[in-house]
Formats: C-alpha cells, sequence, structure tokens
C-alpha cells in the first residue's frame, strides 16, 4: 500500500483505499485518490495510465482484471482513522458490533470516534466498527 500511495503521489493526489470487486463475473481492481477540492477525469487517466504498465508486471490480484481509478464520492466507505479525520462534521452510518447509528462525526483520533444523533453522543472504538460510511441527507 505504501508504494502504491507513494505512485499515485506522482500524479498530485492522495490514495484514499482500494478494493477489490466482483461483479458480473468480472474481477475489479479499484483505486480510490482523493484530493483538496476534488478529484478530476484526467486525474483518474493520469493514475491509470501511470499503474497499468507496473501492474501489467506486478499484477494486484491474481488472475485476469479491470483496474478502475475514480474518486471516493459523496457517499464514501470509512475504515482508516485518516477516513474519519478527514469526515469530521459530515453525516455518518455506522455498523459496530451491537450497535447500528447513524449521525454527524463530531470527533475522530487513531482510535476512536464519536458519532452525535437526537440521542446523545457516542463514542465508539475503530476498531469495533465493521462498517462505516458517510452519507447525505437530501
Amino acid at each position: 500500500m505504501n508504494e502504491l500511495q507513494e505512485l499515485v503521489k506522482q500524479c498530485g493526489v492522495e490514495l484514499y483505499d482500494t478494493e477489490i470487486a466482483n461483479e458480473n463475473s468480472k474481477v475489479i481492481y479499484r483505486v480510490y485518490i482523493t484530493k483538496e477540492g476534488g478529484v478530476s477525469l484526467d486525474e483518474c487517466e493520469s493514475v491509470s495510465r501511470l499503474l497499468s504498465p507496473i501492474f501489467d508486471v506486478t499484477p494486484p490480484v491474481s488472475g485476469e482484471y479491470t483496474l478502475e481509478v475514480s474518486s471516493p464520492g459523496l457517499e464514501r466507505k470509512l475504515s482508516l482513522p485518516k477516513h474519519f479525520k478527514a469526515s469530521i462534521g459530515e453525516l455518518v452510518k455506522v455498523q459496530a458490533a451491537e450497535l447500528k447509528i447513524s449521525g454527524r462525526l463530531v470527533k475522530a483520533d487513531e482510535e476512536n470516534i464519536c458519532v452525535e444523533n437526537d440521542e446523545g453522543i457516542f463514542e465508539i472504538k475503530i476498531l469495533d466498527i465493521k462498517k462505516a460510511k458517510t452519507y447525505l441527507e437530501w
């Protein structure tokens, strides 16, 4: 992951996350990139052009796959402390061991997050989180 972080930085963006997805019996290796003010299509193409020949030599997954490079989007998965820290002030849905909660992310550090809603403020250990994402209220 560190090598990948350094590579995408060459294109002026930051690595947000990666994921492997199976869609319509095809394997997709997704690279999510981000930067202050948002990511352009040109930046996604630059990262793709940079990574494609490297992945031809050292594939990120075994077998055939498709490389996709995109921004994480407005509603995005949160899994690392840096994801939570960058999302303070946003609405989040969090599923932890015995808790499902949605509300505003009001605090985040390396180990815990705090989510506030009408019922109060809930502190949750990042290690206990099974699933978390930002969401928009329309």
